[in-house]
């Protein structure tokens, strides 16, 4: 006799089931989805929660967490929700915009952009051109050849 409240079964389409399948046994996938992806293939063979978990060294309530928001939500159950907090400002265009100013244009009397100079022009603050830049290991005030400054006709 089973103990513990009953739980729905879990049918899968067989096009499910090859995608879960390899989603479990890819060494390239992310190691969370690998293990939701056997949660609900175990599940779908008939296992317990407590049986799953126990296989997969997880609590029960994971195990009833993935299960559930499989049968609910298919496939797009098993990502990740969005996280709280305030959403991003800064778009994808807007990084481009800054990358491309740093790397194809200089301000007008000067050698190099600074984080200032770039984050007036680009409408972003000094801090996120900052950001930016060392996201990307970008250095506009070293230059790839040797310069000599100060130097000229006496």
């Amino acid at each position: 006799m089973r103990n513990g409240r009953p739980v729905k079964p879990l049918v899968l389409k067989p096009e499910d089931r090859q995608k879960l399948e390899l989603l479990a046994r890819r060494p390239k996938a992310a190691q969370r989805l690998a293990v939701r992806s056997k949660i609900v293939l175990r599940a779908s063979e008939g296992l317990r929660n407590q049986e799953i978990a126990r296989q997969l060294e997880i609590t029960g309530a994971t195990v009833g967490k993935w299960r559930e928001r499989f049968r609910s939500l298919g496939l797009e159950g098993l990502s990740d929700e969005p996280r709280p907090g305030a959403p991003r400002t800064i778009t994808d265009s807007m990084v481009e915009e800054a990358v491309t100013r740093t790397l194809e244009s200089r301000p007008g009397g000067s050698t190099h952009w600074s984080t200032r100079s770039l984050a007036q022009q680009v409408r972003l603050s000094q801090t996120a051109v900052t950001r930016i830049w060392r996201a990307i290991a970008l250095q506009p005030q070293r230059t790839e050849t040797f310069q000599l400054t100060g130097v000229g006709s006496a």
